[in-house]
């Protein structure tokens, strides 16, 4: 095992790898070393954790202006390397109910602001007519709008992550697995920079440490004694203190067995990846009994050959404990944490029934499949990209992971000592500066 590397990154997922292949050229090209001055260690394995089973949606529909921009950044990286990532750029649809029109209009209007290209729809009657130009068998209910991303798509999870592994070892990175880190190294005291990391195999020591855990980030917070409650100073200038730094989601998603080919446009393409938020009731598609009658819920699926299926997901639900108590190990897709509810199954393939009238009667077909899992989010549930105790990069993306393929990149760029105006938003200071991210009317914590 190595015992020490100029630069350590911990996790070998999107940002661990994705830090990793622009790093490694960046010291190339800067004449200031190479990938060799790299190493990746990982508890487990190369996507062995969230990112070896999201979904691998791709989109920018984000109501906040930072994380359009971020994404729209991210969205470039995808398609730059679409073969490699196995990158389906298909587009996105953001398909609502009447209490997010307004919101989702602002964010039509700011994306062509930036150039990204999309369509938007307004209206019951044109929302209808719109959905039945692509799918003869549209049936929703409650829809007034339609923000159809022409740009975005999804791409395959772990061999996306393969890929980029093999991106990184083609620089010279060191990818070390098996290895669990217990705690950091600290030079003088509590305020000092880290000198490297304890590990279940020896220490190993650094002159720069990248924290790029998903949702493992808590715990490596807590080695490096930052706190676990903060103070927020709200739009109102009101501060709030002793707030939990971290809360926890249980992120459901499944897969409808069916043949992939079977979900295809009019013209016989594969679709967007639809996303659907409305308060129309919603029937069970078993027995015709009421899930929902005036609540809003919401779904998204996309027919996905990688999963041999249908995939997707519904909202989240918050995990009601304290997060110092929420266990998030073993993490893998034998945890239970994986294992989709019935509650779940029952929802969501009724949900798809409702949307698209091919899938009713597919209860039986739906699959327990290993996806989803417990998210970690930040105090906002927006993204923390930070340095700490003055060498160590704090990668906190708060779920909003997978997709931000690009945040790898910028973080290099700040490594190398150039800071980035599309990651400034997302500084720790916000919180006590008040310089927090709008907050839309959708039913999801990351929005």
């Amino acid at each position: 095992m190595v015992k020490s590397a100029p630069y350590l990154i911990i996790g070998a997922g999107i940002h661990g790898l994705s830090t990793a292949v622009h790093l490694a050229r960046k010291l190339k090209a800067a004449g200031k070393g190479s990938g060799e001055d790299i190493l990746i260690i990982d508890k487990a394995g190369i996507a062995a954790g969230a990112s070896g089973i999201a979904c691998g949606v791709v989109r920018n529909n984000y109501y906040q202006p930072a994380m359009r921009e971020l994404m729209a950044h991210s969205v470039g990286h995808w398609e730059a390397n679409a073969k490699e990532f196995q990158y389906n750029p298909v587009g996105y649809m953001q398909i609502s109910a009447e209490s997010m029109r307004e919101d989702v209009g602002e964010i039509y209007e700011q994306q062509k602001a930036i150039g990204y290209e999309s369509v938007f729809i307004e209206g019951a009657a044109d929302s209808d007519a719109y959905m039945k130009g692509i799918f003869d068998d549209w049936t929703a209910q409650g829809i007034t709008s339609v923000l159809h991303e022409k740009r975005g798509g999804f791409a395959h999870n772990a061999p996306a992550m393969y890929a980029l592994a093999t991106m990184a070892e083609a620089e010279g990175v060191r990818i070390q697995t098996g290895i669990t880190v217990t705690g950091m190294k600290f030079a003088n005291g509590a305020t000092s920079a880290v000198t490297g990391v304890e590990t279940d195999k020896g220490d190993i020591n650094c002159d720069t440490l990248v924290v790029a855990t998903g949702p493992w980030v808590r715990d490596f917070w807590h080695m490096a004694e930052l706190p676990s409650a903060i103070s927020i100073k709200g739009k109102d200038g009101v501060v709030h203190e002793n707030q939990p730094m971290w809360k926890f989601w249980q992120l459901e998603e499944g897969v409808l067995n069916v043949d992939p080919e079977s979900f295809k446009t009019n013209d016989g393409k594969l679709p967007p990846v639809i996303h659907v938020d409305t308060d129309a009731p919603l029937l069970s598609d078993v027995d015709g009994s009421v899930i929902t009658e005036d609540e809003m819920w919401g779904i998204y699926y996309k027919p996905d050959f990688n999963f041999a299926g249908i995939q997707g997901g519904a909202m989240p639900y918050a995990i009601d404990k304290p997060a110092d108590e929420v266990a998030i190990d073993p993490y893998g897709p034998s945890s239970p944490e994986f294992v989709s509810s019935p509650e779940f199954a029952h929802m969501w393939v009724s949900a798809l029934a409702h949307c698209n009238s091919r899938f009713k009667g597919t209860m039986p077909k739906y699959h327990k499949e290993a996806s989803g899992g417990v998210g970690c989010f930040t105090a906002d549930s927006f993204p923390i990209f930070d340095t700490f105790r003055e060498n160590v990069y704090m990668i906190a993306d708060s779920n909003h992971g997978y997709k931000m393929i690009g945040v790898g990149e910028l973080v290099a760029q700040e490594i190398m000592g150039e800071k980035s105006a599309l990651l400034e938003p997302f500084r720790f200071s916000r919180f006590a500066e008040g310089k927090l991210h709008p907050v839309s009317n959708s039913p999801y914590p990351w929005s």
